[in-house]
This record gives C-alpha cells, sequence and structure tokens, in this order.
C-alpha cells in the first residue's frame, strides 16, 4: 500500500496496513501520523525516563521557552524536507527532557506513583475516546479553532501569571483550563485529518503531541501533584 510523505507524496519509510472506510488520502495521513505519534511518544518517554534516572535539573521556564518555540517553527519550515523527521524526534525528545523533572518530583511525594499512573491512562483513555469520536463521526470540527486558539492564549498568560505570582490556586485553574482545551484540540486536529483539512502528517503529529503533553501535565496537577509547579 503506497505511503505519503510529510507533503502528501508517496513514502516507503512508514508502513502500516489496515483497513479503512476514509477516503484513501485521508486514511494515509491518519494511519502515518498515528505511526509517526507513537514512535514520538516512546521515544519522548524514553528520554523522561533518562532523566529520571540520571536525575537530570530542570530546565529554566525561558530555556523550556525558547527550546520549545525555537524547535517547532524549526518543525515548520522543515515540515515538506527530508529533515521533518529527525525535527519532530529533536522536538519531542527535548519535550521528554523538560518532563522528567515534574514526573520525578511527582514520584518523590506520597502516593505519587498512583497519581502518574492516574494521569497516564486518564490521557489515554481521553485520546482514544476523542480520536475514535473523530474517526468514526467524521463530524468536522474546525469551527472549534477561534475560541481554542483563544483559551490557549489566555491560559499561558494566566499560567505565567501564576508563575511569578506564586498562587496555587490559580496553577490548578490554569491546569484544569489547558486540559479542557487540550481535549479539544485532539478532537479537532483529529476531525481536520479525517476530513482532509490536514495532509501533513508530520505537523498533524506534532499537534497531537502537544495536545497529549498538556493534557497529561496538566492532569498531574489537577491530581495533586505539582500543583505548585
Amino acid at each position: 500500500m503506497e505511503h505519503i510523505s510529510p507533503s502528501g507524496r508517496p513514502d516507503p519509510a512508514l508502513i502500516t496496513q489496515t483497513p479503512s472506510t476514509l477516503p484513501g488520502a485521508a486514511h494515509r495521513v491518519l494511519r502515518n501520523t498515528y505511526a509517526l505519534l507513537s514512535m514520538t511518544l516512546l521515544f519522548s518517554a524514553a528520554v523522561a525516563t533518562a532523566g529520571i534516572v540520571l536525575q537530570a535539573p530542570a530546565p529554566g521556564l525561558i530555556v523550556m521557552l525558547v527550546g520549545m518555540f525555537g524547535l517547532l517553527f524549526a518543525v515548520h519550515k522543515l515540515k515538506n524536507s527530508g529533515w521533518a523527521i529527525p525535527a519532530v524526534f529533536a522536538f519531542t525528545g527535548f519535550m521528554g527532557y523538560t518532563l522528567g523533572p515534574i514526573v520525578a518530583r511527582s514520584l518523590s511525594m506520597p502516593g505519587g506513583a498512583q497519581v502518574v499512573m492516574l494521569a497516564l491512562a486518564a490521557t489515554g483513555a481521553t485520546f482514544l475516546a476523542l480520536s475514535a469520536w473523530a474517526v468514526t463521526s467524521k463530524r468536522d470540527f474546525s469551527f472549534m479553532a477561534g475560541f481554542l486558539f483563544a483559551g490557549m492564549v489566555i491560559a499561558i498568560l494566566a499560567g505565567l501569571a501564576a508563575v511569578f505570582m506564586e498562587i496555587p490556586a490559580l496553577s490548578l485553574a490554569v491546569s484544569a483550563m489547558v486540559a479542557l482545551l487540550s481535549a479539544g484540540l485532539i478532537l479537532m486536529d483529529t476531525s481536520r485529518i479525517v476530513n482532509g483539512g490536514e495532509t501533513n502528517y508530520v505537523m498533524a503529529t506534532v499537534g497531537l503531541y502537544l495536545s497529549i503533553f498538556n493534557l497529561f501535565t496538566s492532569l498531574l496537577s489537577l491530581f495533586g501533584i505539582g500543583g505548585d509547579e
């Protein structure tokens, strides 16, 4: 079966075989997106685990923001080239590095292991449920884009205020907001693939990865671990 490059051209590098009732092009993008997403999640988890074992220090806020947005920019610029896949792994590896200290801190607290597992399970269940809904219903949720973008801008500003003003209650409120917005983004991004609105599986992968990452870290805070972070 034919495979596509990030820009929509045939790509033999990613191979999966699953039947689908979706149109051929949308099915190939969705299939390649899930294949790459699975690999990047595993890679990110491996980097986070290594950071926990090696007790890697947490990056500062400035380093995290510069690294994240810098690598996102690189992925966007390289999305149609042969360097797109390495750029995606560089980005998700960096995000795994930032996640390691958060999870390490959670695990060091009483009941931390159970909370981390609960957050992982809730994240996985939410992603699977929303993805299944978008794929089976084939509804177009792109109308949510404006609301979700505005919500994320507000959440980022409120989150920065919570960090600099050291307001734990505001941090938890932001976590709840980000969790809901991330769920909405998973639904919208998957529906865009299903309905042909997204034809570049590299960008689709990065969008879904970020939503999963934000959902997981937000649930950690909501479940009582890392709320003051």
